[in-house]
């Protein structure tokens, strides 16, 4: 097994400075510019992740075109035993399988 080259970080420079040289921000400003202001570049269409309900194992699938996403989350939902997230530029969808006992 090939052993991965070591990156070496900063942390100690951050550790040592002063708490001034970092900005305040309130939670609720912070959450909403990183949780919240998620970007898809432009190039990508969808990210499709699946999680297998039984294994509990997420896959992620990026596409460039939107009838590759629809056709990856037919195949998916084939399954039935798969939950599945759509993220496209302005939209995130959560589909989930449903048991006939469940439908009114």
């Amino acid at each position: 097994m090939k052993k991965t080259k070591y990156f070496p970080n900063n942390w100690e420079a951050f550790h040592s400075m002063e708490d001034d040289f970092f900005d305040e921000i309130p939670f609720d400003v912070f959450m909403d510019w990183k949780i919240g202001g998620y970007e898809i570049p432009s190039s990508i269409a969808a990210i499709v992740r699946a999680k297998n309900i039984k294994t509990g194992k997420v896959k992620e699938y990026v596409y460039q075109r939107t009838h590759a996403a629809k056709d990856k989350c037919r195949k998916l939902m084939d399954t039935g035993n798969m939950e599945i997230t759509v993220a496209e530029q302005n939209s995130i969808h959560f589909l989930y399988p449903k048991d006939k006992d469940d439908i009114f």
